[in-house]
């Protein structure tokens, strides 16, 4: 016979662990809600971010751009405030610096300009006596529609309207990316000194002191790349504009070193160009072919193979994340989106790299502090 001292604690060794059985399934239960919880609330918040940036687009995009910007040209005007020159005189320098190519490019291309305008008169019959081999084939189609059940036509010219207003900025917001970049780059270091001082714990203003300087060192060596990138399309287009026997290469190689600049509206403004010059000028419709056929294959290995490659791995982004993040900007925002697409990825990829590992860290020592007093 079992006293009863010796029943009460048979008694408690099946309950014990039931106990905590229990407690630990209402706990994984409770974890599962708050992760369902927490994922529809971050779709949510996402959600509501992509439409405001969709609806205030006229706002936050030059804003933003003049932002990426304004960072990228401000180690340009620290560098020149070593050599004590003042901040006012260092902004205006870098400005006129990294604008200065714009009125080169013009000179260039001015003098080959005013002749073909001259020559317009001229130019449209030439032209449509160098298409004239399509008039049969499209008369042929014209007449065939009809028998196939097919009606095709053109598109109509109101497309073209709601075209040019996605693809290219209003004066408005030209004059708002302006006057933001010139202002925050006299006034970046003050922001920047308020920015790391709101911190009050010394090492919070060490790590926004280090992700300040590495945005701004990252942006610049972005900036120097795509510049490369965009010289050697240049090069590239004034030869391969030399071989076909175009006109005045040098002007057409420095038009697509600065519209390169330019996602999307550059390399179509150039490719036009190319193929209405090569047409114009080539003895045959597939002599005048030749120019716009090449530019469109090095255009399309620059912008699907070298450029994704060269900057993802100079600066240590994922080819995939810089064709994703330029397919989802350029969506949301069109041209000036695939512009800042990259930038933006390696801001957020430097927000992540300090933010979110020094995040989780501090919560692995946390719930490593709880399990040692637990025990």
């Amino acid at each position: 016979m079992l006293n009863q001292n010796e029943s009460r604690v048979l008694q408690d060794l099946p309950v014990r662990p039931e106990r905590e059985f229990q407690a630990a399934l209402e706990e994984s239960r409770a974890l599962q809600s708050a992760d369902i919880i927490a994922i529809v609330l971050t779709g949510l918040f996402a959600i509501a971010v992509i439409g405001t940036l969709a609806i205030a687009k006229t706002l936050i995009m030059p804003m933003t751009a003049a932002l990426i910007v304004g960072t990228t040209l401000s180690a340009g005007a620290r560098a020149l405030e070593k050599y004590r020159i003042p901040r006012t005189l260092s902004v205006v320098l870098v400005l006129i610096a990294s604008g200065g190519t714009v009125p080169l490019v013009l000179m260039l291309v001015s003098s080959p300009l005013l002749a073909w305008t001259s020559r317009l008169p001229e130019l449209g019959p030439q032209l449509r006596e160098k298409l004239h081999i399509f008039n049969r084939p499209l008369a042929l189609w014209s007449e065939l529609q009809p028998a196939l059940g097919i009606d095709f036509s053109l598109p109509k010219i109101e497309w073209v309207q709601p075209t040019l207003d996605f693809l290219s900025p209003t004066l408005t917001e030209f004059l708002l990316f302006l006057v933001t970049l010139v202002l925050f780059t006299l006034s970046w270091p003050n922001l920047r000194r308020s920015l790391v001082l709101t911190f009050e714990q010394r090492e919070s203003r060490l790590q926004a002191l280090r992700i300040l300087n590495e945005i701004e060192d990252r942006l610049g060596n972005y900036l120097l790349t795509v510049s490369v990138i965009n010289l050697g399309v240049g090069i590239l287009t004034g030869v391969v504009s030399t071989a076909a026997g175009l006109p005045n290469p040098a002007a057409l190689g420095a038009l697509a070193a600065i519209l390169n600049y330019v996602p999307i509206i550059g390399p179509a403004l150039i490719l036009i160009i190319l193929t209405i010059v090569g047409i114009l000028t080539a003895s045959t419709l597939g002599g005048g072919m030749i120019a716009p056929a090449l530019f469109l294959g090095l255009v399309f290995l620059e912008g699907h193979f070298v450029t994704p490659l060269i900057v993802g791995r100079g600066l240590s982004l994922n080819a995939l994340a810089v064709f994703f993040a330029f397919a989802f900007w350029t969506w949301l925002w069109g041209p000036m989106g695939a512009f800042l697409a990259s930038p933006m990825l390696i801001v957020a990829i430097i927000l992540r790299e300090h933010l979110v590992s020094t995040e989780t860290g501090s919560h692995r020592r946390d719930r490593t502090a709880v399990n040692r007093n637990h025990r």
